[in-house]
């Protein structure tokens, strides 16, 4: 599984279901969405999540504090195949609790994932989306050195009309833009 020198991505356990339920009722967390999760939403993603794993050898990991050992969030690979232009993809993605904010989490946790992904999975091309509101994961997305198209902009299918977050922004990497970042400079 995927890991860094401060995070280690990992299957999902039994443990994990209180402190995710936890993140996923947060209003603040959960800002960028329609809604903050019920409890029985929030075990039965960390279900999907768990079973994919399984099933595909990679999608959403449980990131945890390799220092600690405390719950951060999850972040990775999820295949989107809802109506729109760009779809069906495979989605990079993340969430944090509060605690684990403007750590550099989000970046390290995704980039493994990304590593993972344009590696052993073998993919050539990754999204990210995000609510036009969440500048944060944007920004992350920039630092994972994706690129926007603004005319691949959209409506979030999945999002009630007239939601404030239904307006959605795309963003791509390409395997070969991503190893050539990730190749170390000749020096």
């Amino acid at each position: 599984m995927p890991q860094t020198g401060r995070l280690i991505l990992r299957q999902w356990r039994e443990e994990d279901l209180e402190p995710f339920a936890e993140m996923n009722a947060d209003p603040e967390v959960m800002e960028h969405f329609p809604a903050p999760l019920t409890r029985a939403e929030s075990d039965a993603l960390a279900e999907r999540a768990r079973t994919r794993l399984q099933e595909h050898g990679f999608g959403l990991w449980v990131v945890e504090v390799r220092e600690t050992g405390e719950f951060a969030g999850f972040t990775g690979l999820a295949w989107q195949r809802f109506q729109a232009p760009f779809t069906p993809a495979v989605e990079v993605g993340w969430r944090l609790r509060r605690a684990a904010w403007g750590r550099g989490y989000a970046t390290e946790a995704a980039g493994a994932a990304l590593d993972h992904g344009f590696g052993p999975a073998g993919l050539t091309e990754v999204i990210s989306m995000t609510a036009v509101s969440n500048l944060r994961s944007q920004a992350v997305m920039r630092r994972l050195g994706m690129t926007r198209d603004p005319a691949e902009d959209f409506e979030h299918p999945s999002v009630p009309p007239g939601h404030p977050v239904r307006p959605h922004v795309l963003y791509r990497l390409g395997a070969a833009d991503w190893l050539r970042r990730r190749a170390p400079s000749a020096g």
